[in-house]
């Protein structure tokens, strides 16, 4: 899978702007609940207020509870412009002494002068309930008033309405000057970038560091000791090239005019003369292709530069190599087989191709007549490729698998006699593979393989952000 480039604009806009929206997120929460809350409570208040008012009018005549409330001081409690009010007042057993008889029945307040609220239904609308316990003269009476919920709705409505506002005109305001900061701070990155792509291959003047910001110093001047390395490996590759040029000049200089000296010479020989001018023909032809290759070398932008590493695609280039050794494995009719994943890792895709086709080979070359060999890739977690070839040959002793990877280290003599020995390896084949696998930060193991012989298994590590 290919890898993911890290934006340093995009993150340090995600992990700016994504706890200011957390934060405005919960503070408008929080501000909704500090303005709704009291603004419930005064409703609820206010609700509780017209209950103890109607306490006012109770009175116990005879033994029996009686309400003392005239029309006109109902009509006076039910009065609200928003609102419809309902209220009921009735004695423990359910018997409704004043109010609305259709109210519905709510739970019994354990304690006096305690208002105990809570939601209900009522003629088709939700209402908000306050009940009170009052004793009558030692006799428990329930009071209960309702409400319609428009005037809190329009209430809750209206702040949320001016919260979001609020909230929605910060939140942009915020992004904007988080944007604003994020662009202006990363302006130095870009101008230094503008001025590095401004130049030419050849262009190895030292980058000015008072015209970047202060934290790029650091940066500056790894980059400009590499330009400064980079001048000095040019000029050491122009004087290798120039001194070349002189020493072999030189002699073919030289060599012309002897060249020339003969013809003068031996001009009356007509086979003197035919052999001195295709010499002459000769030589001009080789100082020219000289001239030309010494000229294209030094044309050429700094070859000598270590290459970086690149994302590439493992799993076709072990396509590529599988397919260069085919013709050998058949030499010695092995069964070459292959299972091959899209696989992407970090690598320099020159030298992962001698890597594969050194371990190929060598599982060829010690794999006897008829045998298997099988190549892997596929991904793994914790790692962004896994590499493996398993054979069929007679298996590396246990004791010799870390020698192996030594310069001109070969264990033909200890492996039993099966006619697999390589008789033309001079031993640098698998150094060569643990020297690029370091290059790679890559780990090596070697195992036995399930039906005999051998399973080199290459690990590469997790794909870096670039």
């Amino acid at each position: 899978m290919p890898s993911r480039r890290l934006s340093i604009r995009k993150s340090l806009l995600i992990w700016l702007i994504a706890p200011l929206l957390l934060v405005n997120t919960v503070g408008a929460g929080l501000v909704y609940w500090l303005a709704w809350t009291p603004a419930q409570t005064a409703f609820d208040q206010s609700l509780a207020d017209t209950g103890w008012a109607l306490s006012t009018r109770l009175k116990k005549i005879s033994d029996q509870v009686d309400v003392d409330l005239p029309l006109p001081v109902e009509q006076v409690l039910r009065v609200d412009h928003f609102n419809i009010v309902y209220f009921a007042i009735r004695k423990l057993d359910g018997h409704t002494l004043a109010g609305d008889k259709d109210f519905p029945v709510t739970g019994t307040p354990s304690k006096l002068d305690e208002p105990v609220f809570s939601h209900g239904r009522m003629r088709g609308e939700e209402i908000r309930i306050v009940s009170i316990r009052f004793m009558v003269d030692g006799e428990p009476v329930i009071i209960n008033v309702a409400e319609t919920l428009s005037k809190r709705n329009a209430i809750q409505s209206h702040i949320l309405i001016a919260l979001l506002l609020l909230e929605s005109a910060l939140t942009l305001c915020l992004v904007a000057v988080v944007w604003l900061a994020v662009t202006r701070g990363l302006a130095p990155l870009k101008i230094l970038q503008q001025d590095l792509n401004r130049r030419s291959y050849d262009e190895l003047s030292p980058i000015q560091e008072d015209q970047n910001a202060l934290e790029l110093a650091a940066v500056i001047n790894a980059i400009n000791r590499l330009l400064r390395k980079i001048e000095t490996g040019a000029s050491e590759q122009q004087e290798f090239l120039a001194n070349i040029a002189h020493q072999l000049r030189t002699p073919l200089a030289g060599m012309k005019a002897q060249i020339e000296w003969m013809q003068g010479r031996y001009r009356a020989d007509s086979e003197t003369a035919r052999s001195t001018e295709l010499m002459m023909i000769s030589a001009e032809r080789m100082i020219r292709q000289i001239n030309q290759l010494l000229a294209l070398a030094r044309a050429e932008p700094n070859t000598f530069e270590r290459k970086r590493l690149a994302p590439v695609r493992l799993d076709k280039i072990i396509a590529d190599s599988i397919h260069a050794l085919i013709i050998t494995a058949d030499r010695k009719n092995i069964d070459l087989g292959f299972d091959l994943q899209p696989v992407t890792i970090s690598g320099d895709a020159f030298l992962l191709r001698d890597l594969i086709e050194n371990i190929i080979d060598n599982a060829i070359a010690y794999t006897p007549q008829h045998g298997v060999v099988t190549v892997r890739c596929y991904e793994q977690q914790g790692h962004s490729g896994i590499f493996s070839v398993e054979d069929s040959g007679p298996g590396i002793p246990k004791a010799e698998r870390e020698l192996i990877f030594q310069r001109r280290y070969r264990i033909t003599e200890s492996l039993p006699a099966t006619g697999t020995q390589r008789s033309n390896g001079n031993g640098l084949g698998l150094s060569i593979v643990s020297d690029i696998a370091k290059d790679h930060d890559a780990s090596i193991e070697v195992n036995d393989a399930a039906h005999g012989g051998t399973v080199f298994t290459l690990l590469f590590p997790p794909l870096q952000p670039q």
